[in-house]
């Protein structure tokens, strides 16, 4: 697809999440975050976590977190791209942000050194880094074996080496082909990277990583999300499990999420038996935290819920699920403890429940808050 077919179908997918998020207040909350509670040298007190959010405000508002019970306190901003989906962390020390600058056909990468001890971000030297013209940088996922950051863009993706201070140059041979793709994951180990394929019928590109981050694709990728089917299924949001044996993508054209199974150490995908499964209508973006799989579904404005089988899988509804909570983009605490949101309503935090995946409010919403892309910091 040439890049000026797809800036059409960048747009159009952009904007679906925009309208999604339409409808935020202004109003701010506060509540006790650990690094506010616990006094200095308390070696008893957990380390400060932060949440950022950016993507819609032209702003990356950075979030302190209760630990505790994982509310959010009040919080500092940064200017940030006007439009975003991508947003990724690298050792917890550097994050990326990416800039489609969609009317101008050209796309960047936005970087900033964060503190550990406040969340507070400085630009990295050198940002923002160009991706060069015809791009529309979106997603984002990090290895951090090779300290590569890789972008899902136009009909290919980006792999961008990350210096000791932060600062982003191409790996070489970078961009590597691919199809339509505005989402990408990358599993635990940094084996693998998996992209959505807006390519009709649509499907999943597989790839290898090398020792330096290059990519090299899998044998017959992509595989597709329905087999044997010519529907035009639209993937959209991509992740892996918590223990990056299955990987699942959102279908937004039939409403489903499709999930797979990775054979290693090839990187090809074998369907999920039952896959792909129902979830609600327009699903946007999917988070996992531990056993669990949540979807967000913009056109119901709810978010699905799932128990993953570990030998299989496979996707079993949580007995509450759909749960009637409006978002968009998702993201969970490293512990799977927390659920964190961005809805129309503000930014909004959860608890997790071990056994059975239930949702409780965590605090309350942050209104104000309009983001496309969240990126936790533990």
């Amino acid at each position: 697809m040439s890049p000026t077919a797809f800036r059409p179908l960048a747009v159009s997918l952009i904007l679906s999440i925009i309208l999604a998020l339409a409808g935020c207040g202004s109003s701010g909350s506060k509540v006790c975050s650990a690094a506010s509670c616990c006094g200095p040298g308390n070696s008893l007190c957990p380390a400060p976590q932060f949440l950022y959010a950016a993507g819609v405000d032209g702003q990356v508002s950075i979030y302190p977190v209760n630990t505790g019970d994982g509310s959010l306190g009040t919080p500092s901003s940064v200017a940030g791209p006007k439009l975003s989906l991508g947003m990724a962390t690298l050792n917890n020390q550097f994050l990326y942000v990416s800039d489609p600058m969609i009317q101008q056909l050209t796309s960047s990468i936005d970087a900033w050194s964060i503190n550990s001890g406040t969340g507070a971000l400085t630009p990295v030297q050198g940002s923002p880094f160009p991706l060069g013209q015809f791009t529309i940088a979106a997603g984002m996922a990090t290895n951090s074996a090779a300290q590569v950051i890789y972008v899902a863009d136009a009909g290919r993706i980006d792999a961008l080496k990350a210096d000791a201070m932060g600062a982003l140059t191409p790996l070489p041979n970078s961009p590597f082909l691919s199809g339509t793709n505005l989402f990408l994951t990358v599993d635990p180990g940094s084996r693998f990277l998996f992209a959505s394929d807006d390519t009709p019928p649509g499907g999943v590109l597989a790839f290898t990583i090398d020792s330096s981050g290059a990519l090299t694709a899998v044998p017959n990728s992509p595989f597709p999300v329905i087999p044997n089917s010519s529907t035009n299924a639209m993937p959209f949001g991509i992740t892996f499990d918590s223990t990056g044996t299955f990987v699942y993508t959102v279908l937004q054209a039939t409403g489903q999420v499709a999930g797979f199974s990775v054979v290693t150490p090839s990187g090809a995908l074998n369907p999920i038996p039952g896959s792909p499964f129902a979830t609600g209508s327009g699903p946007v973006t999917l988070t996992s935290a531990r056993n669990f799989l949540y979807v967000s579904n913009a056109t119901d404005r709810t978010i699905s819920g799932y128990s993953i089988s570990a030998g299989s899988g496979m996707l079993t509804p949580l007995a509450n699920s759909p749960f009637p909570i409006a978002a968009a983009a998702l993201t969970t605490d490293p512990s799977g403890r927390f659920l964190y949101a961005a809805s129309p309503t503000g930014l909004l935090a959860f608890a997790i429940d071990g056994t059975t995946g239930n949702l409780t409010p965590a605090g309350t919403p942050i209104a104000g808050v309009r983001a496309s892309a969240l990126a936790y910091v533990p």
